[in-house]
């Protein structure tokens, strides 16, 4: 029966066939199956997955491939990536790729370039991780050229001394002989100390060696003070200058910085060598005094050690003398409340800025008080303790004591009173000779002069009469004047006024 022209035939899969893979489809599967297995014998790594990487600055690659391993401890934790040139210099930058077995990684890390033996071959990189105690080194990161290192190639060791370095190298040592061998000559002799004239430097060191015991006792005791008070002292002071070394090595930037502003530093230095110069002169006597002082302290630390055993008692008790006193304090804090001393304090207040102001008015008289009682204290009382000498009528007293008995006398003369008051009733008996006073300024022109009768001519004026008024200085403070000398020249008797006659005489 013939089909229909409008139909299409269907196409038939014999059963045997049924149910198995397409050829183009197997083809691909097993070409990606052949490249991954490919990728994997090769790089030993899933393609899809990131890599740890990290970059590391060297002076020279020394030959490192691509493939050469990254040991830690001997023991392979990773690869050479990548060598290229560091930009803009003549170091190398080797890129790195690690397992998980070598991480984690830290900043202060070291790295080596070292080779390997004889049936390895080539070279490879010797690591140390760094501390755990640092930062922690992150995908990407590049450690320094400082914490880098390559081995010394043959070569360079051979180039180290060429014919002009071992010719030089030779003069050197014979002049090194010569020097130490030689005999020194008159003129070298002259500045030089007694005891090593005549002598080579070769004997002379040999005699230095005599003085060697006690300088090597300082160096040893030295040494000892190095190893400090106890134990691992010295190992913690390494450890602490690797930290340093460290920190100086991972901020690379900043120790350019460092260095850059030394110098700065010192060339300020260097602009003021003069002066200094001049306070390296003044050092010397500085440290001179400053042994001085250091001894006078040593001497000192005796007695300052007794007296830190004095009161290392007190010392303890200070602490239940302040649990003693702190009830006596929080009454006091009571008692100097507001609605105690402190309100006595608010009223007394406007008292003591009226007190604050007299004394401050006060001031200037207190001033003159000051003045008045030096016055007193240096001058008129010194003067008041004088005896005054009158010869047979001395009387023994001081001249204060003789004013107070003569206002004793004038008090009993004057209680006669009339009507213009008390008077002193004086009599100058009678005699032959006048006696006339000078002339009074303070009563009338007529009667501004007395008479009397002695019967006995005066002996004269005591103390004479001076021959001119003395100079009167009220600018001059009274205290600054000398004693008033009581017995001196002007106290002597002065002649018998002109003014006197004789009855007998007239």
């Amino acid at each position: 029966m013939a089909a229909s022209p409008q139909t299409s035939p269907k196409h038939i899969v014999p059963r045997r066939l049924r149910g198995r893979i397409d050829p183009v489809r197997a083809g691909a599967i097993a070409l990606l199956i052949i490249v991954v297995g490919t990728w994997l014998a090769f790089t030993k790594s899933l393609p899809w997955r990131d890599p740890y990487q990290f970059h590391a600055v060297f002076q020279t690659s020394n030959n490192l491939r691509l493939d050469s391993p990254v040991r830690i401890a001997g023991v392979n934790v990773g690869e050479v990536v990548a060598v290229e040139r560091e930009e803009d210099s003549d170091l190398v930058k080797v890129t790195m790729q690690m397992k998980e077995s070598g991480l984690p990684l830290h900043k202060d890390a070291t790295l080596k370039i070292r080779s390997r033996i004889f049936l390895e071959g080539n070279f490879f990189v010797d690591m140390t991780p760094g501390t755990p105690a640092g930062e922690e080194l992150e995908d990407g990161d590049t450690i320094p050229v400082t914490r880098t290192s390559t081995p010394v190639q043959l070569d360079e060791l051979l180039t180290a001394l060429q014919t002009n370095d071992r010719e030089s190298l030779q003069d050197l040592l014979d002049g090194l002989g010569d020097g130490l061998s030689g005999k020194p000559s008159a003129a070298d002799d002259r500045d030089q100390d007694a005891s090593v004239r005549g002598e080579s430097a070769a004997k002379s060191l040999n005699d230095s060696i005599d003085h060697a015991p006690a300088s090597l006792k300082g160096s040893a005791q030295v040494n000892q003070a190095l190893l400090g008070t106890e134990p691992h002292d010295l190992s913690k002071l390494i450890a602490g200058l690797d930290k340093i070394t460290t920190a100086l090595g991972t901020n690379e930037e900043q120790l350019k910085d460092l260095i850059t502003n030394f110098n700065r530093f010192f060339s300020s230095f260097a602009d003021e060598e003069q002066n200094l110069n001049e306070a390296i002169r003044l050092l010397g006597p500085t440290v001179e005094n400053a042994r001085s002082s250091l001894r006078s302290l040593n001497a000192a630390l005796p007695e300052l050690e007794g007296f830190a055993r004095d009161i290392t008692p007190g010392v303890r008790e200070t602490q239940s003398t302040i649990t003693a006193v702190t009830p006596w304090i929080s009454q006091a804090e009571l008692l100097f409340g507001r609605s105690e001393l402190g309100g006595l304090l608010d009223s007394l207040r406007p008292a003591t800025a009226s007190l604050a102001s007299a004394a401050s008015a006060s001031r200037g008289f207190l001033t003159q008080t000051n003045l008045t009682s030096r016055c007193f204290d240096e001058v008129i009382l010194p003067a008041g303790d004088t005896v005054i000498n009158e010869g047979p009528f001395t009387s023994g007293a001081s001249a204060f004591k003789e004013f107070w008995y003569v206002m004793t006398a004038f008090a009993s003369e004057a209680q006669s009173i009339d009507g213009n008051g008390s008077l002193v009733n004086t009599a100058t008996g009678g005699g032959d000779t006048l006696i006339r006073t000078g002339r009074l300024s303070n009563r009338p022109r007529n009667r501004d002069i007395l008479y009397g009768r002695g019967l006995t001519k005066p002996l004269g004026t005591r103390p004479d009469r001076p021959s001119r008024k003395p100079r009167y200085e009220p600018d001059r403070d009274c205290y600054k004047n000398a004693k008033p000398n009581l017995n001196g020249p002007a106290a002597t008797p002065g002649p018998p006024d002109q003014a006197l006659r004789s009855r007998r005489g007239r």
